[in-house]
């Protein structure tokens, strides 16, 4: 059985499944671009986690992605190219 590690600089245990939260407006190839996005710096994640839901007006779409990361180097690159697509408005 492996140690979970804290990090000195985050509160976080790795390695986890940690959510990370996508918003953006609807667009056909949103979720793609998301996943697309995630498998560039985590080859393991499983598309299948996701939970996807729709503002009341149906403009906006929100995507919570379940990723299995191992270091805060690798959720930070995920986040990064995230929060940089302009397709994407919102990464929490």
């Amino acid at each position: 059985m492996s140690a979970q590690k804290t990090s000195p600089e985050t509160l976080i245990e790795f390695p986890c499944h940690f959510p990370i939260k996508v918003m953006g407006k609807v667009h056909e190839e949103f979720t793609s671009t998301v996943i697309k996005l995630i498998k560039q710096n985590n080859k393991s994640f499983d598309p299948s986690t996701i939970e996807m839901k729709g503002s009341s007006e149906g403009r906006y779409i929100s995507l919570t992605c379940f990723v299995y990361v191992t270091s805060k180097p690798e959720l930070d690159d995920i986040y990064r190219s995230l929060s940089t697509h302009p397709m994407i408005k919102v990464v929490l």
